[in-house]
């Protein structure tokens, strides 16, 4: 996949144009992005079309980085394995992770997650969380 991943716009099927009908299209090529060398650490690729319900997110854990525990308290995650391999730790257990490794991250549930000798790429889908609401105090 030689082009850039699109991202959707006020222009563009998916953006903001609210006449329009919703289109599916192609975002990226996520092993695509996750085999770029020199190999970056963190987010290589965010979900950014405007009215969505859903965020995800394409991330690089280096060789042997980690993810400490953590809980997430309000979202159910799938995680999704594109490269590498690693390991989740939860209360019970842990789980090796390899190439295609599908994972349901539960809310409330106590994990962390460390990559392998050759890194880990994972791609992230949960609820979109709703956006800051500024609030008027009572009695103010």
């Amino acid at each position: 996949m030689a082009d850039t991943p699109h991202t959707g716009g006020a222009d563009s099927p998916g953006g903001s144009d609210a006449t329009a009908e919703p289109v599916p299209r192609l975002l990226c090529d996520a092993r695509e992005l996750a085999a770029v060398e020199p190999a970056p650490a963190g987010a290589l690729w965010r979900l950014a079309e405007t009215g969505r319900q859903l965020d995800a997110n394409l991330v690089r854990l280096p060789p042997e980085g980690r993810i400490d525990t953590h809980v997430e308290p309000d979202l159910d995650v799938i995680l999704y394995v594109v490269s590498g391999d690693g390991v989740v730790d939860t209360a019970q257990d842990r789980q090796s992770l390899t190439e295609g490794s599908v994972v349901w991250l539960p809310h409330g549930s106590r994990r962390s997650l460390a990559a392998g000798r050759n890194g880990l790429a994972y791609l992230t889908v949960h609820r979109r969380r709703p956006g800051l609401q500024v609030k008027s105090r009572a009695g103010s």
